[in-house]
């Protein structure tokens, strides 16, 4: 990111701010408003969402005016005629984020597959570049989107400030400098619970006005998992065990908890994604050299080997996402990609007894979380990706809590528009 805020200086001097449209006024979507508002270079052009009230309250707490800097539109048309006023545009009509004019980029923060999805298609088909900061279509069908993005000559990314997008920031980094890169991963703030649900984290969500499916999605371990997903298939590395080991640690013992079995540690294999608990927030990576005398400069700046850790103690989630958005419009370069192919898959398992012709929920639901699987074991037990499960999808079998729910126990939702998308990622991955 170095030199972005004079690139973004220019963009504004220029009088052509980078103009993004943001699908979402959830948490992710509101701190993205707020966050522009502070910005030379780069404006919240277009905000939508299911209620109107939502979009108008998040311009509002941001700073901005209804009528003066913002108004309301429903058509394309309409909020053409407002983007080239100058004016903002608060709508319920997602194909303004996709289809307006003038915008640039559009930012997907709805973290729902199913919308996730169709709102990447849409604007790849409409040549605008397209940040996901919405991981769980990514670990679906985020393979596909790349190769029709390059197709058309647009930019598909991940976030920054999401953890994946702040791992693999670090991985290039120090893989680039030449260091052996051995253990990628992040610290989970929350003891695990697979069996959570929305309402069992329902006070401490409303305390911090959080969604309580958000929060739930957290506590059983489902965004880790989606984002350790995210992490393997942008650098090669890979799930150690099914649902990685997720063991405790602090910053001094964390390179000996993360060697090898045969080293002291807990490990079957280096090259491979974890999440620790007691290390959070942040995202780390461990490295070492085979030569001494780099190995001798970091003995001397006190940093104990012969592993080494790098670790950053923080990741501000939507607040950094606007970087993305620059470097994807400027630079034209992503920050995080499934460049590895298809490496790791999250996979649905059932958070409670499952009974035949029972309908899911969604994720952070009451019926399924997510687990980090090798993406060849994932296809040998016909494991269904999680991102495919919506409130649609009906069960053909019994499934027990903990097992792991495969294609032959559902009757997918065919209207549903991941569900096709993933037919023909896996047609074109020679996936059967």
């Amino acid at each position: 990111m170095i030199n972005m805020s004079v690139k973004l200086q220019e963009r504004e001097d220029q009088g052509n701010p980078i103009r993004t449209s943001i699908v979402g006024a959830g948490q992710m979507g509101k701190g993205l408003v707020s966050q522009m508002n502070r910005m030379v270079g780069m404006n919240p052009s277009v905000l939508v969402a299911r209620n109107i009230d939502h979009v108008i309250k998040a311009y509002e707490r941001a700073g901005y005016k209804k009528d003066e800097d913002f108004a309301v539109a429903q058509t394309i048309g309409e909020a053409n005629n407002l983007l080239v006023q100058g004016k903002f545009v608060a709508t319920t009509n997602v194909d303004i984020a996709t289809n307006a004019d003038l915008i640039d980029c559009v930012i997907e923060a709805t973290g729902v597959p199913q919308v996730g999805s169709k709102v990447a298609v849409d604007a790849i088909e409409a040549g605008k570049d397209i940040v996901m900061l919405n991981v769980e279509t990514d670990v679906c069908v985020g393979h596909i989107l790349k190769k029709m993005a390059d197709d058309k000559g647009v930019i598909y990314t991940g976030s920054a400030g999401d953890e994946p997008g702040a791992v693999i920031e670090m991985y290039d980094y120090a893989k680039g400098l030449g260091f052996d890169v051995k253990v990628i991963g992040k610290g989970k703030n929350n003891e695990p619970d697979l069996t959570s649900t929305p309402d069992k984290v329902a006070d401490y969500a409303h305390e911090i006005g959080a969604s309580p499916k958000m929060i739930c999605s957290f506590v059983d371990g489902t965004k880790t998992m989606v984002e350790m997903t995210a992490m393997a298939n942008a650098s090669g590395f890979k799930p150690d065990i099914v649902g990685a080991h997720g063991a405790e640690a602090n910053l001094d013992n964390l390179a000996q908890v993360l060697s090898t079995k045969e080293e002291g540690g807990i490990l079957n294999n280096y090259k491979v994604v974890e999440y620790i608990r007691g290390l959070a927030p942040g995202v780390f990576i461990i490295v070492d050299s085979d030569q001494e005398d780099v190995t001798g400069i970091l003995d001397y700046l006190k940093m104990p080997g012969p592993n080494y850790v790098l670790f950053r103690p923080y990741h501000l989630t939507s607040l950094e996402t606007p970087m993305t958005v620059a470097k994807a419009v400027i630079d034209r370069e992503p920050t995080i990609i499934p460049r590895e192919g298809r490496v790791a898959e999250t996979v649905a398992v059932a958070k409670k007894d499952l009974k035949k012709g029972e309908a899911f929920d969604e994720i952070g639901g009451y019926t399924f979380r997510g687990t980090f699987i090798e993406a060849p074991e994932a296809d040998r037990l016909n494991a269904l990706p999680l991102g495919l499960i919506n409130n649609k999808t009906i069960l053909k079998n019994d499934v027990k809590e903990g097992e792991i729910i495969t294609y032959d126990d559902v009757i997918l939702d065919e209207d549903n528009f991941i569900v096709h998308l993933r037919r023909k990622q896996d047609e074109m991955l020679g996936i059967k």
